[in-house]
């Protein structure tokens, strides 16, 4: 009887509750609940579907019908009110954003995932009892206060444009996107919100602003606020950051690999760092008036220069130099080339190569890179298969073990170690040698010249080096090592057992007359230097055993600057052969230098890139070759002191003229030095000219008479009219200098006793010109 009695109460229970009509205050909310159906997308049921919420077409939503809803959107309604929907608690969303509401009671809605209420009126909202909520949507409202401790599900959260001034958010370590734009904040913490992925916090007055914890964010906007500065180094998955409108110096996303849109504008910055293997397809900068300087990816110079000219910044430069290690992903080959001196394959006593030229190439582009002064090369690489060449500069002399090398990434592991081995191909004796001013040539004071000499064969080989200079307007002081034998223009020096590949160094200083001496030296006169090496083998390329280097005295001078070492005016017999560069740099600044790239744009139509070899430096560099022309003499970490005893430096090197070429023809060369960050220093051009010696200015044998000819030892001259002498040159066959005698007025004899036997010419400068004869050394 109980039993009966109860199950009657309860039937009556239900029936009441499914009758009972929910009043709703605001008539907007009554009207849009009941034009719901399920040809729009108001409402959905509890099985996911659209649906009308009237039932019983009564007119009324009652109570039972609230219960059915799961998702109701009433957004864009007028509504001012939104009271009876405390009656929906099976809902999990609701959208009601654009109305007019001031007050929004959700206790009751506990099974709420998703809440926008964005563009309304309300001066509070509590979602203390929400802890369901998984995204809430409240901007664009009168919010002052927003408690989120309990909300520990959120994972999106949008509260713009409200007066918040204030946001605690860290008991909401699930959030992955967070927009607070324009809420007051003078500071944000999210340091526990390390799952977030997009954060928005424009707008705003914060002063500093800590990301380094938010590894996975992916989009950033920390527009308009008053930040100095900004740390994205940790956030590598990061593709936009908006950071216009603020006050930050420097700004640093080299670790931002996978960033596509940068905007800076706006700012102070004085230095941009963006190379990080990305090529931001939308990337702003304007109105940063001290903007000085862009460190970018190679990729991006040209159109980075395009866009400094037209946001009209004059005194701003961009190029690659902040760092010498490829940005984004890359891989590496890296290894040693050494000489098998014994046959029996290279070990850790092998003399290691240095100064050797790699080819890469990968099938569409090649490039090249010339290993450091201990052998050792590096080679950085994208995603792809590459083939790797030595070059040396006398393939015939050796065998190469391996030819080449192919190399797949990332199929295998980087960096892949692969070292070279070469051994001798028969016997080749050939000896190079190079004379380099250290400093320029300034009358009366002392210069420091060095002389480079280098087994380029693949035998051991002992001999001399010779400096044959003018004694009459330059005294020898000192030298290092010592000379073997000295004359009163000459300087000799034995030397044995120079191995293949061995370079050794003479490092000696010679005194210039000054113009108060007799003879005189004045600015713009010039010197000539013979340098020759010997040994008691033939030597396969003789034409680099003499080295001629040819100088003009100057007074101030410019510390940066590049030379060709032949002269400004070079014999014919030099086309298609080497011809010298130096290019010296000082530091004149305040500090020290880090890094120091001296970058060449080498004119193909006179030169062969090909054979470009450096043949000396005053510190460690590698050389990078690549755009087809574009020469990179690279000194990472030289820390180039400031103090004028140490802050000199320099980097010489060879390089063929086109065989094409003619008498007459001129070939220019500059070169830009780069400082750390500063503006590049662009040297003089360095320009020479082909003249033959075949141009005369009156006929020789009418004013002189040489005998004996052929000469062994002493070839003399007899003037025959009257002439004032100014000089004599003895040229050989291929029109290099071998003998020069300036202020010759009163020269009646030359010693050729050292020439080798062959045919030659002496030239003679005079005050009715020059001329020149041919004579032959027995």
């Amino acid at each position: 009887m109980k039993k009966i009695y109860f199950l009657v109460s309860a039937l009556f229970f239900f029936n009441g509750l499914n009758g009972q009509v929910i009043n709703f205050a605001d008539a907007n909310f009554k009207t849009k609940l009941l034009e719901a159906s399920d040809a729009n997308k108001i409402a959905k049921n509890l099985e996911g579907n659209y649906f009308k919420i009237d039932n019983n077409n009564n007119g009324e939503i009652e109570e039972n019908e609230a219960l059915a809803v799961k998702e109701l959107d009433v957004s864009l309604s007028k509504i001012a009110n939104l009271s009876g929907i405390e009656f929906f608690i099976n809902l999990t969303y609701l959208n009601c954003y654009y109305n007019e509401i001031t007050n929004l009671n959700i206790n009751k809605n506990v099974a709420l995932t998703y809440l926008n209420c964005i563009q309304n009126k309300l001066t509070s909202l509590n979602v203390i009892n929400n802890i369901a909520l998984e995204r809430l949507s409240c901007g664009n409202n009168k919010l002052a206060i927003l408690n989120l401790t309990n909300n520990k599900a959120l994972i999106t959260l949008l509260c713009g444009s409200n007066p918040l001034k204030s946001l605690d958010i860290s008991n909401n370590t699930l959030l992955t996107t967070l927009h607070c734009d324009m809420i007051q904040l003078t500071s944000l913490n999210v340091n526990k919100n390390t799952a977030l992925t997009v954060l928005s916090c424009d707008g705003n007055y914060l002063t500093s602003l800590n990301v380094s914890k938010n590894v996975l964010l992916q989009e950033l906007d920390i527009s308009s606020n008053k930040l100095t500065s900004i740390d994205v180094s940790n956030n590598v998955k990061l593709t936009k950051l908006f950071c216009e409108d603020n006050k930050l110096t420097n700004l640093d996303v080299s670790k931002n690999s996978v960033l596509t849109t940068l905007w800076c504008e706006k700012n102070e910055l004085t230095s941009l760092f963006v190379k990080n293997g990305s090529d931001e397809k939308s990337f702003t900068f304007y109105d940063n008036p001290n903007l000085k300087y862009i460190c970018a990816d190679e990729l991006q110079l040209s159109s980075l220069q395009g866009s400094i000219e037209l946001y009209g910044y004059t005194n701003c430069h961009v190029n690659a130099y902040c760092s010498f290690s490829p940005s984004g992903t890359f891989y590496s080959i890296q290894g040693n080339l050494k000489l098998d001196n014994n046959n029996d394959g290279c070990d850790a006593l092998d003399i290691s190569v240095p100064n050797v030229k790699f080819k890469t190439t990968n099938g569409a582009t090649t490039g090249s890179l010339i290993s450091n002064n201990l052998g050792n090369y590096s080679i950085s690489a994208q995603k792809g298969s590459y083939t790797i060449t030595p070059i040396l500069e006398n393939e015939t002399y050796f065998n190469i073990s391996p030819a080449n090398t192919t190399v797949t990434f990332p199929v295998q592991t980087s960096p892949v170690q692969q070292d070279f081995c070469i051994n001798a191909n028969g016997i080749h004796s050939d000896l190079e040698i190079s004379l380099l001013p250290l400093q320029p040539t300034r009358p009366g004071f002392d210069v420091v010249y060095k002389i480079v000499y280098r087994n380029k064969g693949n035998n051991t080989q002992s001999g001399s080096v010779n400096l044959t200079f003018d004694d009459a307007v330059i005294d020898f002081v000192s030298a290092n090592p010592a000379t073997t034998t000295r004359a009163e223009n000459n300087l000799s020096w034995n030397f044995s057992n120079l191995k293949p590949f061995e370079t050794r160094e003479i490092i000696f200083t010679l005194n210039v007359n000054s113009p108060m001496e007799t003879p005189p030296v004045k600015n713009g006169d010039g010197l000539k230097f013979i340098a020759v090496i010997t040994s008691e083998n033939t030597d396969e390329t003789p034409i680099d055993n003499i080295f001629n280097l040819s100088q003009i005295a100057v007074g101030s001078y410019d510390p940066n600057d590049k030379t060709c070492l032949e002269g400004q005016v070079i014999t014919p017999g030099l086309i298609g052969e080497y011809v010298h560069y130096m290019i010296r740099f000082e530091n004149t600044g305040t500090y020290k230098a880090q890094n120091i790239v001296v970058k060449d744009m080498i004119d193909l139509s006179k030169f062969d890139i090909s054979t470009l070899i450096p043949t000396s430096s005053s510190h460690s560099f590698i050389t990078k070759i690549s755009e087809t022309n574009k020469v990179e003499f690279i000194f990472e970490n030289i820390n180039l002191p400031f103090d004028d005893a140490n802050n000199d430096g320099y980097v010489a090197f060879k390089i063929k003229t086109k065989p094409t070429l003619k008498v007459g023809d001129s070939f220019t060369n500059d070169a830009n030095i780069y400082f750390d960050y500063n503006f590049p220093i662009l040297t003089n051009k360095a320009t020479s000219t082909f003249k033959s010696l075949a141009n005369q200015d009156f006929d020789f044998s009418n004013y002189f008479t040489l005998y004996p000819n052929p000469a062994n030892d002493i070839l003399n001259i007899t003037i025959k009219q009257d002439i004032e002498i100014q000089s004599f040159a003895i040229y050989d066959i291929l029109g290099q200098l071998v003998i020069a005698v300036p202020n010759a007025k009163t020269v009646s004899n030359i010693d050729v006793s050292k020439l080798r036997t062959g045919n030659y010419f002496i030239k003679v400068k005079s005050d009715k010109g020059s001329s020149n004869m041919k004579f032959i050394k027995k």
